[in-house]
């Protein structure tokens, strides 16, 4: 077996047990959730952000783009192809919506911009910023772009639960700089 194929193997083990831990963490979840992040986010007022439509078990981030909506454009993310970044378009509470791929509503019409704050969604992180994702290096390839031309903060979004250690990482995973989940904050920047 080669070296890729035993990491294949090993996120697929790490992704398969995180996602475990992530649905019990969903069906035992309470409301309000989504608190810390909007704590997190009432410093970054008006400044270009994106969050993402939860799907299955991801945790919400709705009542805080809701309410970031107010200050300033929040955007969704729009998968454009396979081995393509993810491109935002701008989203508002009351917007209409259509089907996306993966099964992640997208907005009707639109309206593209580049967000300078991304809340991430993911399946497991570690306490050092690692993040792993559901596979397709979207976020990955979309944060390398976005961090080549201006600082770009990416706040990765989960449950408690979430937390694993020695995730299997790669040289183009892109790092998180803050986890927020629905106890407490951890922050990774310099």
């Amino acid at each position: 077996m080669t070296e890729t194929n035993d990491l294949t193997e090993i996120k697929a083990a790490a992704r398969k047990a995180a996602f475990v831990r992530r649905k019990e963490a969903f069906d035992a979840r309470v409301p309000g959730a989504a608190g810390r992040l909007s704590e997190v986010l009432a410093g970054y007022r008006a400044v270009p952000m994106s969050g993402y439509m939860p799907i299955r078990t991801e945790i919400d981030p709705l009542p805080t783009m809701a309410e970031a909506a107010a200050y300033g454009p929040v955007g969704v993310p729009v998968i454009q192809a396979a081995g393509q970044p993810l491109r935002f378009s701008r989203w508002t509470p009351e917007g209409l919506l259509k089907d996306g791929p993966f099964g992640a509503k997208v907005p009707e019409v639109d309206d593209y911009f580049d967000p300078e704050i991304l809340i991430v969604p993911l399946v497991a992180f570690d306490v050092q910023g690692g993040r792993l994702g559901y596979g397709g290096g979207f976020y990955d390839r979309t944060l390398e772009g976005l961090r080549s031309r201006r600082p770009t903060l990416a706040i990765g979004f989960a449950f408690d639960a979430q937390e694993a250690e020695d995730l299997p990482l790669e040289a183009t995973d892109q790092p998180l700089d803050m986890v927020v989940t629905e106890s407490r904050v951890l922050s990774f920047s310099a």
